[in-house]
């Protein structure tokens, strides 16, 4: 992923889903995308996890 932003990740996993959903996609890219979303996916859950983490600590030293 380098140095991609969790927006920019969100960005492509929305494009991802579009593609599947209005069935843009033949056979052959499937796999290739549902395997990018899910990287995509792990991803942003990591960013999410690790941003909530450094909140609750700000907030605990404030309190």
């Amino acid at each position: 992923m380098g140095k991609m932003t969790y927006t920019e990740a969100k960005k492509e996993l929305e494009a991802i889903v579009f593609a599947i959903e209005s069935g843009e996609l033949d056979v052959d890219a499937l796999t290739e995308k549902v395997k990018r979303a899910s990287e995509l996916i792990a991803f942003c859950k990591e960013k999410l996890t690790k941003t909530d983490k450094e909140l609750q600590k700000i907030l605990d030293d404030i309190a």
